[in-house]
């Protein structure tokens, strides 16, 4: 996989030396140096949150791999990464994309495990899943896995670094993998603007070139020179060295013992005293600014985006001069650089901050989402930009805003929750490569003080003569098209100067700020009813696990006619859409402060989510409340809001192919539903006053539910409960609510195509199980489980379909089922399903023979899946919110199927095969197929069975 732009901080240099690191006490023993072989020259004690309370060592082996190990007793995953400071930067000139497709070559079998499939196959048999990216100056790997297996998945993980074969059976099916996933990001907005800009910046430097590779560019080289495989070879033992390494592991195990397997696995990396590839050529020719530049966009979408060339602060991190900065350019509030632009109708979003980073150099990027009226003035909006930048030079770098700024990310690290060990493994050795030991956790957090020259030096290159102006959309044309994505992109004249617009002022002091951050004591097991009446229902679950006095928010509005036409789901979204802009300026400071609101749609009306600190939650429950009910809805905002639903809806046949069959998928077999070509429809004939009247109907008809996760006690739970119930006034019950009903697959095949003007082929084919109980969703999951990796495998690795190869559980709703994915660059959808069709031959004829010892392994990784702990307060809240969606309300139903799988048999399998075959439903699509109508297909639908049939 090829992250399409690094934006990690370059790293800081500072003495390797052998060193264990104890992180998570803020004490050392000798004792615990003691139980090791490894000699220790030097203790460190790194900055933590006094809320961490796992332990961590850094060590450098002999060989000059350092290593952060992290031993987390609650985890019920380990993972590993290895980040090499190599990437795409390093590609030799005659063959783009090798560091890419070294790491496509490393999976395809090393010394030990020669089978191209070993480690894919044991990761995924032992519950768990893994993946790697190549950046310009990384090449990260990375896995989680069952505890118990780590050991064995170390042997196989670090002989990536020891013994690859480089696979010569492989190399030309993997050259057209890559080639595959190039042409899947080919229509990728982002790339094909990093593209054109490649153009413009400074060739000498060596991020600026094709990084993913192609067959033409990694094609074989002329008879007599070195095959492309020596040049894989010769790549991997010129650039990769343990010196240029830095592995992370996170696991339940005790830190001896980690360091034992890592010491004893990775030691013989070879040490060829490499360092870290410097980047010297500036990244950008100075003396060719500014610049004016326009491409063309496919998506209807347009942006404007100002670069500006500065030097690279990432070694600056302790003091962070782009910080405020990035956050007075970024701010949305009342007087701010975008509450100018949305007051005048020309913008509905924008960003700033600083990203493509090469050690030495950077940009500084300000990015403006435009209206069609933001078009035609982008003048005007280029002279307001260099207005607040003046604003901020006069009066912006005030001491006490630097000090705000500071004081929030010192909370924000105080109580930060660790996420996922696989992707805690991966920040990890990010960081380390690039940080000094005693600020690997604290590097993103620290700001010591302002460096009010430093500032001074960034605030300066923001200027017009130091600048690349691009405006992006889709009426752009020209005979220049850039190289590798196929973009086309003209250069202007700057024309005349542009008029400043409306009043820009500076933040006051944020009011939010938390004050209270007391940890209440008390643990709940699951969410407990709370309130209980026919119209409102109120769920609470106190929670101090996570070590942060933060609370999870979920309000359900539900209305009975809110998906009845297409018209009454666009003004649905409306409303929510409405309720989030006209709050946006009054509750950006809140946001900065910690303090999150959100209001999304869904089928049965909209949930308003509320996350954040406990301290001062309830005010801002009363002013979302009280701005639903009472607030204006002016003409500007409704039009705004309008346009951007309607942006997305006309997009939707530009979006992933995967999501737009997905998306056809759900249509057929959700009751009911709405093509977005229908709702796109249905916008265009809504007025404000339509969306006015709807407000009405909708608070006067709701039901409603909610729920509180998080560090309060039922008490403050209750009284806020209360404010929502008194505030809405729910009159309705749940039975008034419609359900949204599975629809059962037709036992006679069919095949539904999306409307879309994709230029891949996509076939995805769901098989539906027989009935929504439990022990069929538990035995439909063993049996995903078991096809993952075959079907991977077999289709992409063998037979190289597509870059986009993938199978798994897929239920809609309780109604379980199996989804079979390949997207394909060049092969078409009919000849797709035939393999497809010959692999599930196969598989019945495996399933044939299916015994009991053969399918534990399968059974136990479901289970571990399913028992995963949640890694954040957030997850946990969203994983029991959803709950009360379903017909039937318990918190336990994950660990009832966790226990189901467990007891699975190969009878079992062997029963709902069969009746997995009889009830699939293909979604396809070639270039230039012609969209099904779907809603017949759905009105021919029966509901699909909860209970098994006698």
């Amino acid at each position: 996989m090829l992250q399409p732009m690094s934006i990690v901080p370059e790293r800081v240099p500072y003495p390797r030396i052998s060193l264990i690191v104890m992180l998570g006490a803020l004490w050392f023993s000798p004792h615990l140096l003691a139980a090791s072989d490894h000699p220790v020259d030097e203790v460190v004690t790194p900055t933590t949150s006094p809320f961490d309370s796992r332990d961590y060592r850094v060590l450098t082996l002999e060989n000059g791999l350092n290593v952060l190990l992290v031993s987390d007793p609650e985890a019920d995953k380990a993972a590993a990464s290895m980040n090499v400071r190599v990437g795409s930067a390093q590609d030799p000139d005659d063959l783009m994309g090798l560091a890419h497709f070294l790491e496509h070559m490393l999976f395809l079998g090393t010394e030990p495990y020669p089978a191209s499939d070993a480690y894919q196959r044991f990761i995924s048999d032992h519950a768990g899943s893994h993946n790697a990216f190549t950046a310009q100056q990384d090449t990260n790997y990375f896995f989680d896995i069952e505890p118990s297996a780590l050991p064995e998945a170390l042997d196989r993980f670090s002989e990536f670094f020891l013994s690859p074969l480089f696979n010569a059976d492989h190399l030309a099916s993997e050259r057209n993998i890559v080639h595959s996933e190039y042409m899947a990001r080919i229509r990728d907005e982002s790339r094909r603007e990093n593209d054109v800009l490649n153009q413009l910046l400074n060739p000498d430097n060596a991020t600026t070139s094709f990084a993913v590779g192609s067959r033409e560019t990694l094609a074989n080289p002329p008879e007599g020179e070195a095959t492309l495989r020596e040049r894989v070879m010769d790549f991997y033992h010129q650039h990769y060295d343990a010196n240029v390494m830095n592995l992370a592991v996170v696991a339940p195990q005790p830190l001896d013992t980690l360091e034992d397997w890592v010491a004893e696995r990775f030691a013989d990396i070879p040490d060829n005293d490499l360092s870290v590839p410097a980047i010297d050529a500036p990244l950008v020719d100075a003396s060719t600014l500014p610049r004016y530049i326009e491409r063309q966009s496919l998506q209807d979408r347009r942006q404007l985006r100002f670069y500006f060339p500065i030097p690279d602060p990432t070694d600056e991190y302790r003091t962070k001069p782009t910080q405020v900065i990035s956050h007075l350019l970024g701010d949305e509030g009342d007087g701010s650089l975008l509450a100018v632009l949305r007051d005048a109708g020309l913008a509905d979003g924008l960003s700033a901050g600083v990203g493509r980073g090469d050690g030495e150099n950077a940009l500084f990027t300000v990015s403006i989402s435009l209206t069609p009226a933001g078009a035609e003035r982008l003048d005007d909006i280029q002279a307001t930009l260099f207005a607040a930048i003046e604003k901020i030079r006069t009066k912006g770098l005030a001491d006490w805003r630097y000090a705000e700024q500071r004081d929030l990310r010192e909370q924000a690290f105080r109580f930060q929750q660790h996420g996922a060990p696989q992707q805690e493994a991966t920040r990890l050795s990010m960081s380390l490569s690039r940080h000094p030991v005693e600020d690997v956790q604290y590097a993103a957090y620290r700001m010591d003080a302002p460096d009010a020259e430093r500032q001074e030096v960034y605030l300066d290159a923001l200027t017009p003569d130091n600048m690349l102006r691009f405006y992006s959309a889709p009426d752009i044309e020209s005979d220049t098209a850039s190289p590798w994505f196929n973009t086309q992109w003209r250069e202007q004249q700057p024309s005349q100067a542009g008029q400043v617009l409306g009043e820009l002022t500076l933040p006051e002091p944020n009011p939010f700020i938390a004050s209270d951050l007391t940890l209440l004591e008390g643990q709940d097991e699951r969410p407990s009813i709370l309130i209980d009446t026919p119209s409102f229902h109120a769920w609470h679950m106190q929670d101090a696990r996570f070590n942060t006095p933060s609370v999870e928010w979920r309000l359900s509005l539900q209305y009975p006619d809110a998906s009845y036409s297409p018209e009454e789901v666009v003004l649905t979204q409306l409303l929510a859409g409405w309720l989030n802009d006209s709050l946006n300026e009054s509750l950006y400071p809140a946001w900065l402060a910690g303090q999150a609101f959100s209001a999304y749609p869904h089928a049965r009306g909209m949930t308003l989510s509320f996350s954040g600190w406990r301290d001062g939650q309830t005010p801002l429950i009363e002013q979302a409340i009280d701005q639903l009910k009472m607030a204006e809805i002016s003409d500007s905002t409704f039009e705004r809001v309008r346009y951007q639903l309607q942006r997305e809806w006309r997009n939707a046949p530009q979006s992933s192919l995967p999501g737009q069959a997905s998306r056809t998928l759900g249509e057929a077999l959700l009751a009911p539903q709405w093509s977005t070509t229908e709702l796109l429809a249905a916008s265009q004939r809504l007025e404000r006053s339509h969306l006015e009247n709807f407000r009405k109907r909708f608070l006067g008809g709701l039901y409603a539910d909610a729920m509180a996760v998080g560090n309060l006690d039922a008490d403050l739970a209750r009284e806020q409960s209360d404010i929502m119930r008194n505030k809405l006034r729910p009159r309705l019950t749940r039975d008034d609510i419609p359900k949204l009903t599975p629809q059962a697959v037709s036992e006679t095949p069919s095949v539904l195509r999306p409307h879309s003007t994709r230029e891949e082929s996509l076939v995805l084919r769901y098989l539906q199980a027989r009935n929504q109980t439990a022990k069929e969703q538990a035995v439909t999951s063993v049996i995903a489980q078991w096809l993952e990796t075959p079907f991977y495998q077999k289709l992409r690795t063998e037979e190289q379909l597509g870059y986009i190869v993938n199978a798994g559980y897929s239920p809609l709703l309780e109604a379980p089922g199996i989804a079979l994915l390949v997207q394909s660059p060049d092969v078409d959808s009919e000849t797709v399903a035939e393999h497809m069709d010959t692999f599930l031959d196969d598989a019945s004829q495996q399933l044939e023979q299916l015994d009991d010892e053969t399918l534990a392994p399968y059974r136990q990784a479901v289970h571990d899946r399913l028992k995963q702990r949640d890694t954040s307060l957030s997850g946990m809240a969203s994983r029991y919110w959803q709950a009360t969606a379903l017909d039937e309300i318990r918190f336990d139903r994950r660990e009832e199927l966790a226990n189901l799988a467990l007891e699975v048999s190969p009878a079992d399998i062997q029963a709902a095969w069969p009746e997995l075959l009889t009830h699939q439903l293909d979604v396809r699509f070639n270039p230039g197929d012609t969209p099904s109508d779907v809603t017949p297909y759905r009105e021919a639908l029966t509901p699909f069975s909860k209970q098994s049939q006698p």
